[in-house]
């Protein structure tokens, strides 16, 4: 890898991180919400749904401007505006402007990921694309063990408020990303047939490509469904039915999100060896055999075993997804294709944590009277492996996997 790509590489990496850090910071933070607004978890989780649900519009609005006008720039603008919005969250005088701008945060957050996964893919030669998918994807991981390392080190000091100043900080990649990085070549390299097509390049491609766009969606919705079920709760989990302090249950969740990492990177470097699709369903074969596990624990160490392993499966097939994904698109519609399905698959599965707090809390009761999170959690993640499975098994017939081939338009 030449110097550009590595710092293109680095500018994509650090953009997911950090909006995933954004992100985060309301999960990790939702029981102190709930106290802050006076407020059931349930309700104050619905911002966390409509961040997901606005995710689609983002990545359409940003997806058709880079498809446009390049990659680096749309990027820069949504860098900006995701952390804007991070700051203003931290001035909410109630409920309801919380949840309104989480809202529009998750416009911010829809963008970036389809950008960054467009830009990186394309400045990388193929051999190193199946690892570095792995790394850039696990950028989500990162960002969510900011955040337990953030609740750890800084809650106590600077209260709920404090910690979405702090999430404002990514505001300072844009200078980076100014000064470092270059526009994507391929991108560059497609702008005369991009002025060749008569119309809308995104509508061309849904035109032309209609089953692989449908495939897509299907296959992300069953990807954030088993990735926000088995993530978005975890923190309440161990605070609520496990009895964990705020520092321990960051800790519990920055091991899990150790165990993420990890298996995003292992799984992207197999996956350029194996095949896509045949890792993505030994990862989810591997947290099949892991559910029980993974919440039966009540012991510190034995949380931590079960959610460190649990996410190396979960992001371990989500390490695949940027590389897979950006393979298989359309050449012309690169920059709107893995970004509009991945968020649209995050807008199906966006009630996936007021459906879960709200099963723990009504239908699966403790002998105490209490909600119980992890058989909830056991039988809905059970469910989403499936699903991933057979979905990425039906890939087969739609479209074949393209990793040693170079992305053009």
């Amino acid at each position: 890898m030449t110097a550009v790509q590595k710092r293109t590489f680095v500018a994509c990496f650090l953009g997911w991180t950090l909006d995933a850090f954004d992100f985060f910071l309301v999960i990790v933070l939702l029981p102190d919400l709930s106290k802050a607004f006076d407020a059931p978890i349930p309700r104050v989780a619905v911002a966390a749904f409509l961040t997901l649900a606005f995710r689609p519009l983002g990545a359409l609005i940003f997806g058709w401007f880079a498809d446009r006008y390049g990659r680096r720039i749309p990027l820069m603008v949504d860098v900006g505006l995701f952390s804007f919005l991070e700051l203003l969250t931290a001035f909410s005088p109630n409920l309801t402007f919380f949840i309104v701008i989480r809202a529009i945060f998750g416009v911010a957050m829809g963008g970036e990921w389809g950008l960054g996964a467009a830009l990186a893919m394309e400045s990388l030669p193929a051999e190193r694309r199946g690892v570095m998918s792995g790394l850039l994807q696990e950028g989500y991981a990162v960002g969510n063990l900011l955040a337990g390392v953030t609740l750890t080190l800084f809650f106590h000091y600077v209260g709920w408020r404090g910690m979405f100043i702090i999430g404002a900080l990514p505001a300072l990649l844009i200078l980076y990303m100014r000064t470092s990085v270059p526009e994507s070549p391929v991108w560059e390299a497609g702008r005369a047939e991009r002025l060749e097509v008569r119309g809308d390049v995104l509508i061309d491609a849904i035109k032309r490509n209609w089953v692989l766009f449908i495939y897509g969606i299907l296959l992300m919705s069953a990807f954030n469904f088993m990735s926000h079920g088995s993530q978005d709760p975890y923190v309440t989990f161990v605070s609520l039915q496990r009895g964990f302090s705020h520092a321990a249950a960051g800790n519990l969740n920055s091991i899990a999100a150790l165990g993420a990492i990890g298996g995003g990177i292992v799984f992207g470097w197999l996956s350029q060896r194996y095949g896509r699709r045949w890792m993505i369903v030994a990862a989810c074969v591997i947290g099949i055999l892991m559910l029980k596990i993974w919440v039966g624990g009540t012991s510190f160490w034995a949380l931590a075993l079960g959610g460190f392993v649990m996410q190396f499966a979960v992001q371990g097939a989500w390490g695949i997804v940027p590389a897979h994904l950006n393979e298989i698109a359309p050449g012309l519609a690169r920059g709107t294709f893995p970004g509009f399905v991945y968020q649209i698959g995050n807008l199906i599965a966006s009630p996936t944590l007021p459906i879960l707090t709200s099963l723990a809390a009504t239908r699966f009761i403790l002998p105490n009277g209490g909600a119980d999170y992890a058989t909830a959690m056991q039988i809905f993640v059970g469910m989403t492996f499936v699903a991933v499975i057979v979905f990425t098994l039906l890939g087969f017939g739609v479209v074949p996997e393209r990793r040693e081939a170079a992305l053009t338009t």
